[in-house]
C-alpha cells in the first residue's frame, strides 16, 4: 500500500515509521521545513525509545521517505493519514481543528484518484463530516472515503503499541473505505489485534471516552491516597486489592501528583466541550478535570509542609520533570505547578530529568538544571521525585543523605520502600501511604 502521513508529529512519525516496517511505502509530510531537513539527516523531533533506529531502517530500505510537499506525497497514495496537532483552543477549551481543516483542503486540492483520508489526530465528534466536507468543496469530483482511525499511543512505549495494540479501531460510512483500511492493517493479522468497525462518529467518540475514562481511575485512586493518608491506610495495598478485580483491573491505579501530557488534560477538556454543546453534561468528567488541576499545586505543599512548613531560602532538589518517564515531553507536566508552587514560596530549585531539561526550559525559569541526579541533589535541604525514571529507583541512599543537607526525602510517586528509607535515617513522605 501507498500511505501518505500529513504531520510528522509524535503520532505522525511513530504511525508511518512502523507502517513501513509493516513493508508499506511510506511518505511523511511536514510544513516545517526545519523538521524535514533534520529527519532526513536522522535528527528526530522527539524522544521516543526505538525510534531513531526504526526510522534510519526503513529509510536505507527505501520504504519512508520525508518532505514538504503535500501534493507530492499524496499523488497515487492509497490512503492519506491526517495527523496533525489538535492542541486546546485558546479561550475555550475546544481542540484547535484549524491544521486538520487546512490538510483536509490541501488534500481535495492534491487527489489524483481514489484515496482513503483518515483522521488519526484526535477530533471532536463531527469532524470526520467537516473534513469530507472540506474535500468535496475543493475537489467536487473527486473519489474518495474519510474514515476515523483514532490512536491509542503511550508515549515511552509507542513502538509496540502500535505494533502489538489492543484494538484497532476504524470509522466508516461505506465498504470500499473499511477494506482499504483492513488492508493497510493486514499486517497485523498474525498479532489477531482486533478490528473495531463502527460508523465515523462513535470512533472518535471512543478515543476521548478511553482518555476520559482512563483519567478518572488516575483521579480517583489520588483521592483514595489522601484519604489512606488520614485514616492511615496503604493506597499501594488498596490498589491492589480492587486492581486484582478483573472487573477493575490494575492500570492506571498508581497514586501520584496527577495525570500530564499531550492527551489527558486537552482530551478531557475537549470532551466537556462537546459535552455542552450537545447539552449531556459530564459530571465525572467535570470533576476529574477540576481535582487534578488542584492536586499539582497542592504536591508542591505537600513537599513544603514536609520542610516544616516554611521553605523561604532553601533549596529543593528535583528529579523528574516530564509528565511520564521515557519521554522528553512537558506539557501539562505535574513538575511545573510543583516546581512553581515551590518557587512562589521562596524555594531555589535544582533539577534533573533524564530527557526533558531541554523542554522544561522552555516552560520553567529560574530553574538550577542539573547533569545528574546526585549533583541536583548535593547541597539540598530537601529530595522530591516528581517523576519515576528507573534511574531514581536505586539510588545510593548513603549518599543522598550524606549530600543532602537535611535528610528530607519526598517521594511523589511512590517507588521506595517506607520503612527502609526511614531505616536509611530519612524523614520520608510518599503519597496514600
Amino acid at each position: 500500500m501507498k500511505i501518505a502521513m500529513i504531520g510528522s508529529g509524535y503520532v505522525g512519525l511513530v504511525s508511518g515509521a512502523c507502517f513501513a516496517d509493516f513493508g508499506h511505502d511510506v511518505v511523511c509530510v511536514d510544513k516545517d521545513a526545519s523538521k524535514i531537513e533534520r529527519l532526513l539527516d536522522g535528527v528526530m523531533p522527539i524522544y521516543e525509545p526505538g525510534l531513531d533506529e526504526l526510522v534510519a531502517r526503513n529509510v536505507q530500505a527505501g520504504r519512508l521517505r520525508f518532505t514538504t510537499e503535500l501534493a507530492e506525497g499524496v499523488a497515487g497514495a492509497d490512503a492519506i493519514f491526517i495527523a496533525v496537532g489538535t492542541p486546546s483552543r485558546r479561550g475555550d477549551g475546544h481542540a484547535d481543528l484549524t491544521y486538520v481543516h487546512a490538510a483536509a483542503k490541501e488534500i481535495g486540492e492534491a487527489l489524483t484518484g481514489y484515496a482513503v483520508v483518515v483522521t488519526k489526530s484526535t477530533v471532536p465528534v463531527g469532524t470526520g463530516d467537516e473534513v469530507e466536507r472540506i474535500i468535496r468543496e475543493a475537489a467536487p469530483q473527486a473519489q474518495f472515503g474519510v474514515v476515523s482511525n483514532p490512536e491509542f499511543l503511550r508515549e515511552g512505549a509507542a513502538i509496540d503499541d502500535f505494533k502489538r495494540p489492543d484494538r484497532i479501531v476504524i470509522g466508516s460510512e461505506d465498504d470500499r473505505a473499511t477494506e482499504v483500511m483492513r488492508q493497510v492493517y493486514r499486517p497485523l493479522y498474525l498479532n489477531a489485534a482486533p478490528i473495531l468497525v463502527t460508523r465515523r462518529r462513535t470512533a472518535e467518540l471512543i478515543k476521548y471516552a478511553g482518555n476520559a475514562f482512563l483519567a478518572t481511575k488516575i483521579t480517583f485512586i489520588n483521592e483514595i491516597a489522601d484519604l489512606c493518608e488520614k485514616v492511615g491506610a496503604d493506597v499501594k495495598d488498596v490498589s491492589r486489592g480492587i486492581g486484582l478485580d478483573n472487573r477493575i483491573g490494575s492500570k492506571f491505579l498508581h497514586a501520584g501528583p496527577g495525570y500530564g501530557g499531550s492527551c489527558f488534560p486537552k482530551d478531557t477538556l475537549a470532551l466537556l466541550k462537546t459535552s455542552q454543546d450537545y447539552d449531556a453534561p459530564q459530571r465525572i468528567v467535570e470533576a476529574v478535570v477540576a481535582v487534578n488541576d488542584t492536586r499539582k499545586r497542592a504536591m508542591g505543599r505537600k513537599i513544603i509542609a514536609a520542610m516544616g512548613g516554611d521553605v523561604r531560602g532553601k533549596t529543593v532538589a528535583v528529579l523528574g520533570l516530564t509528565f511520564k518517564p521515557n519521554t522528553d515531553d512537558m506539557r501539562d507536566s505535574p513538575a511545573i505547578a510543583v516546581i512553581q508552587t515551590l518557587q512562589d514560596a521562596g524555594a531555589t530549585v535544582k533539577a534533573y530529568d533524564p530527557e526533558g531539561v531541554e523542554q522544561a526550559k522552555k516552560v520553567l525559569d529560574n530553574v538550577d538544571y542539573c547533569d545528574g541526579p546526585y549533583s541536583a541533589i548535593e547541597g539540598a535541604d530537601a529530595l522530591a521525585i516528581v517523576t519515576e525514571w528507573d534511574e531514581f529507583r536505586a539510588l545510593d541512599l548513603a549518599r543522598v543523605k550524606s549530600l543532602l543537607a537535611s535528610p528530607v526525602l519526598v517521594d511523589l510517586r511512590n517507588i521506595y520502600i517506607p520503612d527502609e528509607v526511614r531505616a536509611a535515617g530519612f524523614d520520608y513522605t510518599s503519597i496514600g501511604r
